[in-house]
């Protein structure tokens, strides 16, 4: 699945959504394995990060031996890996409820609509590949351009769980999002840069 993505220098870039090759891994490594990396400040800062670095690690062993999955994908822009899109099934399976993540690795690519762009093609790809009757994804309330980016899909506010997480010895909410079958696509399209 592809998608223009105006670039504010340079020509249009695509984001792409495409199953993992060989050539990601040295990519993956580096931004999963990283303890330092920006994207931790975001992504479930909640979570103690020596036992994330050890899980994320253990991850990216096993992506070097296991083929890709078709509920995982690699967002590339202009060529590039810059992130991974997953999905989930809520338990009971069948039930039609899946949960997606999300995540861009670089700073550099954050705030133009890449991840708004790779969510809106992970949304379409998940509803035409399973029996998906409602989508949701959690985050946290200072997460703000991740709630951004949904709410610009048509996706709702579900659920938040007043002060549930603590980051940086602040609490926060933790939020839920959701978005039903038939609200995709949005009757108005989303502005999506």
């Amino acid at each position: 699945m592809t998608s223009p993505l105006p670039s504010e220098i340079g020509p249009v870039q695509t984001v792409t959504l495409r199953g993992r090759r060989p050539r990601d891994l040295p990519v993956l490594r580096r931004w999963l394995a990283d303890p330092q990396a920006q994207w931790r400040d975001w992504d479930a800062p909640y979570f103690h990060a020596a036992a994330t670095t050890a899980t994320l690690r253990a991850y990216v062993e096993r992506l070097e031996h296991t083929p890709g999955r078709s509920d995982e994908r690699v967002i590339e822009l202009g060529g590039e890996c810059v992130g991974m899109v997953n999905r989930s099934q809520e338990e009971p399976a069948g039930g039609g409820w899946w949960d997606l993540g999300i995540l861009i690795y670089d700073p550099a690519h954050w705030g133009h609509g890449t991840g708004t762009r790779a969510l809106a093609l992970w949304v379409t790809a998940t509803f035409d590949e399973t029996d998906a009757h409602v989508l949701t994804f959690t985050t946290w309330g200072g997460n703000e351009r991740m709630i951004h980016a949904a709410l610009k899909l048509g996706f709702r506010e579900a659920a938040r769980i007043r002060e549930a997480r603590l980051v940086g010895g602040v609490r926060h909410d933790s939020v839920r999002l959701d978005l039903l079958r038939r609200e995709w696509p949005p009757q108005e399209s989303p502005a999506i840069p």
